[in-house]
């Protein structure tokens, strides 16, 4: 066997697993795109799968905020709520702008993370 045919067949297993790995994903994002021009923002379907989407979200943070691990465990749990609670105002505050509210969370947490460890 050549070089360049050993080569190629050493590839052959980060192929298959790279195709394997991107082609459902790119399945469904095709089909996005196809479909995109023809859902109407207004149906029953769409707004269940968005509140379903806002739900995931949010337990999320949650989690995050009471059930933290890693270095945010260190950080008591009044500062992290203090956090969230404080993003949130800056969200509603700001306008409902989602940068201002993250910003606002983050900077929040980070100052406690430096001043309380």
């Amino acid at each position: 066997m050549s070089a360049d045919g050993a080569t190629l067949w050493g590839m052959a297993p980060a192929l298959a697993i790279l195709i394997a790995a991107a082609l459902p994903t790119h399945i469904w994002r095709w089909l996005g795109v196809v479909s995109a021009g023809r859902l109407d923002e207004t149906s029953e379907v769409f707004i269940y799968v968005k509140a379903v989407a806002t739900a995931i979200v949010a337990a999320l943070i949650a989690k995050l905020v009471v059930f933290p691990e890693g270095p945010l465990a260190t950080i008591p749990i009044w500062a992290r709520v203090g956090g969230a609670a404080l993003g949130f105002a800056a969200y509603l505050v700001s306008g409902r702008r989602l940068a201002a509210g993250i910003i606002a969370g983050e900077i929040t947490v980070a100052l406690a993370f430096l001043t309380l460890r």
